[in-house]
């Protein structure tokens, strides 16, 4: 058969079988995640030949030359009437492999996601400043960020300009007007994307991934000259993602960005994907809203308090882990046992779902 028909095939299948993402990997059968596991699909095992043979005949000509020299290509597939995949193609052991992402062809909501849409809109009502999204790999950043400029889309006439390596959802002018440009197709690299940005008349940035200095150092003069900043990055919690970006800069000028820092930022959202009540994945949250309190903490470096910060300051909007399992289980959506699994203190949660709340917000031991 020929590769492109049976990855078409594939990729039909898992669609209709509700699969997040597809593995292939040389000498075995596809593999399917199904509500957050891997179920191998029914099929003989795909041949080294086939899967390069997809490869070299989907790749885009711009990312070709990294298949060849670099043994590894990100770019978009796009499936008539089944849907579009974020598609990574690299080799290991020296043979290929690949994993596809599909992306919901449209953009979801806050409710969708099943968000805590009050708090959610008001970060997305911010003018300036810069609002990061962070967790690991495969927590639905994308999602949340999509949401984000959903809600933007259908409220503001606004001016969005996106940098996403590669593009995943796309947007339909309603109130607002997007120009969305790919990484290697539209543009060279994100640090070239972010010097011409402020050239292009943006009140909103996307950036797809903050990646290294000059992208994150470009993003805080846009939030010091009037826009608001959306990005990602990969941090298991408020206290990581703020640390990572002072790693960005030397010991030496970690004090001097201190302010501008906190100046700067108006919130970090880390999520992760836990199990739903009724089959799949839904995102629970740590807010960490940049007023006052958190304000000051990040200008003084006093990094290690932050988590106390954030159970300090519910009433700014900032959340715990804990808080929004708390919400979701007592909505129904997600299982006491599930709950207590995933949860970061789960004596403490536990307590809580008793009705014990601690008045100073501390953690139990």
């Amino acid at each position: 058969m020929d590769p492109i028909e049976l990855f078409d095939q594939l990729l039909t299948l898992a669609v209709d079988n509700g699969a997040s993402d597809i593995h292939i990997k040389t000498g075995k059968p596809a593999y399917f995640r199904l509500h957050g596991r891997l179920e191998p699909v029914d099929m003989d095992p795909i041949d080294q030949d086939t899967i390069v043979g997809y490869l070299e005949e989907s790749i885009p000509e711009q990312f070709f030359e990294n298949w060849r020299h670099e043994g590894q290509a990100d770019y978009s597939y796009k499936l008539e009437t089944v849907g579009s995949f974020r598609v990574n193609g690299f080799l290991q052991r020296g043979t290929p492999s690949i994993v596809f992402r599909h992306i919901n062809p449209t953009p979801p909501t806050f409710e969708d996601l099943n968000h805590d849409p009050e708090v959610f809109k008001d970060l997305a009502n911010e003018k300036v400043g810069i609002i990061l999204v962070c967790g690991a790999t495969g927590s639905g950043k994308s999602s949340t960020l999509a949401a984000f400029l959903n809600y933007i889309n259908h409220k503001y006439d606004k001016h969005v300009v996106t940098l996403e390596d590669p593009i995943e959802f796309t947007y339909t002018d309603e109130k607002s007007v997007f120009n969305q440009r790919e990484i290697g197709i539209d543009c060279p690299t994100f640090q070239l994307g972010m010097k011409a940005v402020l050239r292009q008349d943006p009140d909103i940035i996307l950036i797809g991934e903050m990646r290294d200095k000059d992208t994150f150092e470009t993003a805080i003069k846009a939030a010091e000259t009037g826009h608001l900043v959306l990005g990602t990055l990969h941090a298991a919690s408020a206290q990581q993602a703020v640390q990572r970006l002072f790693e960005f800069f030397t010991p030496e000028q970690q004090m001097s960005m201190r302010r501008q820092i906190a100046g700067a930022l108006k919130a970090t959202i880390t999520q992760r994907l836990v199990p739903k009540m009724e089959g799949g994945r839904l995102p629970i949250c740590e807010i960490m809203v940049v007023e006052g309190l958190a304000r000051k903490t990040i200008e003084e470096g006093k990094y290690e308090q932050i988590n106390s910060v954030i159970e300090a300051t519910t009433d700014s909007g900032s959340k715990t882990f804990n808080q929004d399992l708390y919400r979701l289980i007592k909505a129904g959506l997600v299982s006491k046992k599930d709950g207590l699994e995933f949860s970061p203190n789960a004596k403490q949660l536990e307590m809580n779902l008793q009705g014990i709340f601690l008045s100073t917000g501390g953690i139990v031991g």
